[in-house]
């Protein structure tokens, strides 16, 4: 088969770039012909034959280009034109969509379903929802400046995003939100896909509620690279590690659930905690007497991080979707104790592989850190249970997303 991969950035730079980089590469090992179409950009690492990419948007540069974005993000006659051109000369059988809301604009959608009708040639278009985007024009569901959960705009209710200010905080940047969502809300632009793949449940919950979208959503959840395997590390001793401090990895931020976690921190004066990561919080991490920040960690340290804490924690107070670091530190012996917001209850088994506490309660996070701490044999029987778990290889992943592909 012939899949295009289409990601508004081509370069490594989150969760959905590490999902479309590894599984091309899987196609590619089983014989399929992959290729790619984004924005150009400098660290740009994979691409297409035409050589054929939309110019790079930085939203927070350049008070010129600043001026055409508010016309850019809602329709891009550029990306259209040149997804043409790419479409033209690859010919994929299947067009696999992932994050192209405001750089990309919906307008690919257009683009191939243009190109289809003028040659007759039948593409499927897959769409892997990465975030809410599709029912919240801030894909978070959460108000920035309140912190504060919300479903307001399901339903296509999206005013309440201009209302709230939910992107950025700011009022005109949420207005051309809420454009852009009551727009292609009101052209069923999104009913044009043929299968909408969520990676949790909740995903696919939020999803459902739009119904022109809840005959083509299908819940899988994502893949865990294998890296270096489970079994090479316990062989190595690896995953009988120190046990001996308490580990958070991932981004320093509000949503994220940091401050929160801080809080706790600084409660439980007695415990050791080791932060991986960065973030706009990382001066209030570095100021935490108790918690050793090791910044951004990545490969074989990571692992060792992950695999050498006696829990580690992820306090999230948005509704992510299917998080690599809980899947990661199950993967590698470690219990999770997990907010209870979004996909991550889906992934921990409360009581089995770690525990789950009310999202954004900082009194009972604390609670929760300190009875694990203090009962490490619980936390054991939990890593023993960790080990057993067998999430979805990439290899595995890529099984089912080839059935999905053949469908029709």
């Amino acid at each position: 088969m012939k899949i295009l991969m289409v990601n508004k950035f081509l370069y490594p730079n989150g969760g959905s770039e590490t999902y479309i980089f590894k599984l091309g590469e899987e196609l590619q090992k089983l014989g399929h012909k992959v290729q790619y179409f984004g924005m150009e950009h400098e660290g740009r690492i994979v691409g297409n034959h035409a050589q054929c990419y939309t110019s790079n948007m930085d939203f927070h540069t350049g008070k010129l280009q600043k001026l055409l974005y508010p016309f850019r993000i809602i329709y891009s006659g550029e990306a259209k034109k040149k997804l043409t051109v790419v479409l033209k000369d690859f010919e994929p059988d299947v067009v696999h969509l992932n994050n192209i809301n405001f750089q990309l604009t919906p307008s690919v959608i257009y683009a191939v379903r243009a190109y289809e009708k003028k040659t007759g040639r039948r593409m499927k278009i897959v769409y892997t929802a990465h975030d809410y985007q599709w029912v919240c024009p801030n894909h978070m569901m959460r108000v920035p400046a309140t912190g504060e959960i919300c479903f307001a705009c399901r339903g296509g209710n999206f005013g309440q995003c201009a209302k709230k200010r939910c992107i950025h905080n700011s009022r005109v940047k949420s207005l051309l939100g809420t454009i852009e969502a009551k727009y292609y809300d009101r052209r069923k632009t999104y009913a044009m896909v043929d299968t909408i793949i969520c990676p949790s449940e909740f995903m696919k919950k939020q999803l459902d509620t739009n119904p022109l979208l809840a005959d083509k959503t299908v819940m899988l959840h994502n893949f865990i690279d294998d890296g270096i395997l489970r079994e090479k590390m316990r062989d190595k001793g690896v995953l009988t590690g120190t046990k001996d401090y308490v580990l958070y990895f991932g981004r320093f931020a509000e949503e994220k659930g940091t401050r929160t976690l801080l809080e706790a921190c600084k409660a439980l004066p007695q415990i050791p905690f080791i932060f991986a990561g960065t973030g706009p919080l990382e001066q209030e991490v570095m100021q935490a007497g108790n918690v050793e920040n090791r910044g951004f960690v990545t490969g074989d340290a990571l692992r060792k991080l992950i695999a050498g804490a006696r829990f580690s924690v992820y306090p999230s107070e948005w509704y992510e979707n299917c998080p690599f670091s809980v899947m990661e530190s199950q993967m590698y012996g470690t219990p999770v104790l997990a907010s209870d917001l979004g996909g991550a209850p889906e992934l921990v088994q409360a009581g089995k592989t770690g525990e789950l506490f009310r999202g954004g309660d900082a009194e009972e996070l604390t609670e929760h850190i300190r009875d694990l701490w203090e009962n490490p044999e619980r936390c054991r029987k939990y890593s023993e249970n960790c080990n057993a778990i067998n999430f979805d290889t990439v290899q595995a992943y890529c099984g089912k997303m080839l059935e999905i592909y053949r469908q029709r």
